[in-house]
């Protein structure tokens, strides 16, 4: 329809001064007009030229005060021709914010004098304000002072509009006839190919590029630290199970069950099944003993250790619960040295910042050999995490139940400008490893970091929420190239 007006219009006018009055004499959406515009410009049938104004709206409040009168005018009409009135006395008559500014402005204007009581200084005012607004929303011309006096108070807002000026073009033709795409048989039968005007085909024109799945930055890391921890000689664990029970996540890891940790402001537990019937009951026994009375030098807690608590299943708070298993099936034959790896996702009941999600994923590495020092750790720490392309690190001595020393990892975050802690680490305590059947020269080094931390880093995301979770902008994956590690 509006394809039809234009071409008509203009076969017994020289030009459409402008689309928007068009739109409106012709009984037109502009919209629809000015898509039509754009169509027949591209087929050379106009020529647009693109026409742009500036224009003034009310706003919802600048609306509200054009029904009902200025805020001051209600307020001066509020107090009494004779004698005055309180300031709770009106609060109760005009809405609070509109009596708020209300006595501001009609002081200001000198209308009513301001103290405990409100009284009037003159009898009668004119809604300036109200029939700025009307004038403005019925299209009027307005002083550019009054303009300003509005816009400061936000009582209108700059709205800009886009229209064309349209002129008939080289192709131009009082109605188009619709190029065909495709000759088609019925084209041929009722011979109407012999009028029929084609397409031109554009053999420049570009495809649809094809849609191709993309690599998450997550992936991205965890496949090169993959690649890394294979390289150095480490064996993959199986971390399929993400419902633990206490005993592996907790009590095999020599962690008192009166540790903060295993309160459920920490630790998300399990409704059903609430709990595990399938534990090494020899195992569990020295377990027990270790926590309540010690042994192998160790005084252990001194409590009541609850069979109860070690049954209570959860959703897994650290593959170290992954670990523990492995260890212990390790102790149960002839011991070989080994090297263990581990990425998966883990669960803790945290609340959600820039650095902190209530489920992330946890890489751990360990080397289980005879006679293995601290220096040990902190070589094969420097050496991986320099794979990654972390060569600034940092260790603090810190405090875990199961690793006796234990040291927190920092690294030198360059998009945040400062030091992030990254892992821990520490070599786990004989009271871990001896009930499990391990030989007494057995040790055992380890460490843990969350895969979103190192990754944060290598792409310089600053707020965790934007690389995993509910709120991600699904751009930053096609957006990011691979991110090589340093291998």
């Amino acid at each position: 329809m509006a394809e039809e007006a234009i071409l008509s219009y203009l076969q017994d006018h020289q030009e459409i001064l402008d689309s928007g009055h068009f739109a409106s004499q012709h009984g037109l959406d502009h919209h629809e007009v000015v898509n039509t515009i754009k169509s027949l410009f591209g087929f050379r049938f106009v020529e647009a030229t693109e026409i742009k104004r500036e224009r003034w709206e009310l706003t919802k409040e600048g609306e509200t005060y054009a029904a009902a009168g200025s805020p001051e005018v209600q307020l001066f009409l509020a107090v009494p021709a004779e004698g005055s009135i309180t300031i709770d006395e009106l609060d109760k008559i005009l809405d609070p914010t509109v009596c708020k500014i209300g006595r501001s402005q009609a002081a200001r204007n000198q209308w009513v004098v301001l103290g405990k009581q409100i009284s009037r200084k003159v009898q009668h005012v004119d809604d300036k304000v109200k029939n700025l607004l009307i004038r403005i929303k019925d299209g009027q011309a307005v002083d550019q002072n009054d303009i300003q006096t509005l816009k400061a108070r936000k009582l209108i807002s700059p709205q800009k509009w886009q229209g064309y000026s349209v002129k008939k073009g080289p192709s131009y033709a009082p109605k188009r006839k619709k190029a065909a795409t495709d000759l088609t048989r019925e084209h041929i039968q009722r011979g109407e190919w012999k009028d029929l005007e084609f397409k031109e085909y554009n053999f420049n024109a570009k495809g649809l590029p094809p849609e191709a799945g993309y690599l998450h930055p997550l992936l991205k890391v965890r496949d090169q630290l993959k690649f890394i921890f294979l390289d150095m000689g480490f064996e993959e664990m199986a971390t399929n199970n993400f419902v633990e029970s206490s005993f592996w996540n907790f009590d095999a890891l020599f962690q008192p069950q009166q540790h903060p940790a295993r309160d459920s402001h920490d630790t998300f537990f399990l409704r059903a099944p609430s709990i595990t019937r399938e534990l090494p009951e020899d195992y569990v026994e020295r377990v027990k003993h270790i926590h309540e009375s010690g042994g192998y030098g160790s005084r252990g807690y001194n409590y009541e250790w609850k069979r109860e608590e070690a049954n209570k299943n959860l959703l897994r708070t650290h593959t170290t619960a992954v670990s523990s298993r492995m260890l212990y099936a390790l102790a149960q034959g002839p011991f070989a040295p080994k090297k263990y790896f581990s990425i998966d996702r883990v669960f803790r009941n945290e609340a959600v910042d820039r650095t902190h999600l209530a489920e992330f994923h946890q890489i751990e590495g360990l080397v289980c050999d005879q006679g293995l020092t601290l220096g040990d750790l902190i070589g094969i720490l420097q050496t991986f995490f320099s794979r990654l392309g972390m060569s600034k690190l940092r260790f603090k001595p810190a405090y875990n139940p199961y690793t006796e020393p234990s040291m927190e990892i920092f690294s030198y975050h360059e998009g945040l400008s400062k030091w992030v802690e990254i892992g821990n680490s520490g070599m786990f305590r004989p009271e871990m490893l001896l009930p499990m059947g391990l030989p007494e020269d057995v040790r055992v080094i380890a460490w843990g970091l969350s895969l979103e931390r190192p990754t944060m880093i290598l792409y310089g995301i600053d707020n965790i929420r934007d690389l995993f979770g509910p709120k991600v902008d699904l751009s930053l994956i096609k957006r990011n190239p691979m991110c090589l590690l340093g291998l």
